[in-house]
């Protein structure tokens, strides 16, 4: 009997220190993704500093609009989303960096051929008249 008094307390004291660490698990506030916010906001910020708006206004605005929902989901507690919706606006945000920087030198390359090509006329044009 006095073994049983024994299990049974044990099993009380296990079970009332379970529910203590449940409860405390619950009362205690999530933790907000500081780390992919911040690095959302580095992104969008190295996005503007390239204009990658010009160039891709649509990336830019993606990021945009992502990183204000994952703030929004902070104030609303819910850190799973709000770390989805951090990561998602990072990766749009070098999404328009890569197609800003696509576009620009698809322009350059544009330019660079424009300009062998009037070279080249140029110089068949000289080499055609001979005093």
């Amino acid at each position: 009997m006095n073994k049983t008094r024994k299990t049974t307390r044990i099993g009380a004291l296990l079970g009332l220190a379970g529910t203590t660490l449940l409860l405390a698990a619950c009362a205690s506030q999530p933790v907000p993704p500081i780390q992919e916010l911040q690095a959302a906001q580095f992104a969008i910020q190295s996005a503007e500093q390239a204009r990658a708006g010009e160039h891709a206004a649509f990336e830019l605005g993606m990021a945009r609009e992502k990183l204000a929902a994952a703030e929004v989901a902070v104030q609303n507690e819910k850190m799973p989303l709000a770390t989805r919706m951090a990561e998602q606006s990072q990766a749009e945000a070098e999404l328009a960096m890569a197609r800003s920087q696509m576009t620009k030198a698809l322009i350059v390359n544009q330019e660079m051929r424009d300009g062998t090509e009037s070279l080249k006329q140029e110089m068949q044009r000289n080499t055609g008249v001979r005093p």
